[in-house]
């Protein structure tokens, strides 16, 4: 079992549109007049921020919302495409058609259905935000700078693989330079949801494992944080 998921705390990363963060504030903790101990906090956070998965509703005015996400879309077989080499040389990299074509070329055809898991090699920069986002200045997002998936990408995978999840351990499934988050767009239109932040996906093989990404089952909700876990059978 390998969680694929970054902790929520303090230092947790949001789009630089969020300014609040992540809160965990303390209700009670200590010994109780009974003689026992007992701790219990709140927290808040943004859907959006940390590991966290993307409902279609995001960007789909019809699309599913966190809670009515169908299982088969959130327990499924999963893939790793890995371009770390190419987004270390470039932190703007585009996944390409001519990536995935590679990869079936080794692997067989993306399976219908599947999850398949963006490695670009970002996982490492967390929790650094200037690494991560390539810019941290709150508020601002014209100058971000991480890799995504590229539209045409995008389309071979949902609109003729027809996978069911896509994953990123980026900020986004769309780079950090787009401006019309095209990616959301075709997953969203197809009721496709995305993994972003996703942690460390280097423990993981290229195909043959099932992923569970179960989000908080918030009604109505664009989003949700997730825990992620990858199993893989033994050899």
């Amino acid at each position: 079992m390998v969680d694929l998921s970054h902790a929520y705390g303090g230092d947790t990363l949001y789009w630089p549109t969020d300014t609040t963060g992540f809160r965990l504030d303390t209700l009670a903790e200590g010994q109780t007049p009974g003689g026992y101990f007992y701790a219990a906090k709140q927290f808040a956070t943004a859907e959006h921020g940390g590991t966290h998965l993307d409902a279609p509703f995001h960007f789909a005015r019809m699309g599913a919302t966190a809670e009515s996400i169908p299982l088969e879309r959130l327990i499924l077989p999963g893939i790793v495409l890995d371009v770390s080499q190419s987004a270390a040389a470039d932190p703007d990299y585009l996944v390409t058609p001519d990536d995935i074509l590679a990869w079936e070329g080794t692997h067989g055809r993306v399976p219908e259905g599947s999850a398949v898991l963006i490695r670009t090699g970002w996982a490492a920069r967390w929790p650094d935000a200037l690494a991560y986002l390539g810019d941290d200045t709150p508020g601002e997002t014209g100058n971000l700078h991480f890799p995504g998936i590229g539209e045409a990408a995008a389309r071979l995978l949902v609109e003729e693989r027809g996978v069911g999840l896509l994953g990123i351990d980026s900020a986004s499934v769309d780079h950090g330079q787009s401006t019309d988050f095209i990616v959301h767009q075709i997953g969203a239109a197809a009721d496709v949801p995305n993994l972003e932040n996703v942690a460390d996906l280097s423990a993981l093989p290229p195909s043959g494992f099932l992923l569970a990404a179960l989000p908080m089952k918030i009604e109505g909700g664009t989003g949700a944080p997730v825990r992620i876990v990858a199993l893989i059978p033994p050899r």
